[in-house]
């Protein structure tokens, strides 16, 4: 089973890469981008059958190391 992990920062915190790639995309002639926030995408490759069983491994990855919940929120999916 895969779980694609897509983990973005919370509303409100300051995302200078987002900025950077934004003013970037200005000057290459992206008129119309008005924000960009950047975040992280990972894939885990599970060994468990049971998705209720992988949904939960997954989640606790991702409470204790794969984002940080205080800035980041995280969401995913499971694939068989």
């Amino acid at each position: 089973m895969k779980a694609k992990i897509h983990i973005t920062l919370k509303n409100g915190v300051l995302d200078p890469q987002g900025k950077a790639i934004a003013n970037a995309l200005n000057h290459l002639g992206f008129t119309s981008v008005e924000e960009v926030k950047q975040g992280k995408y990972i894939e885990v490759t599970l060994q468990e059958k049971d998705t209720t069983k992988a949904s939960e491994q997954v989640d606790a990855m991702c409470k204790k190391m794969l984002a940080n919940t205080v800035v980041e929120n995280y969401r995913f999916e499971l694939e068989a």
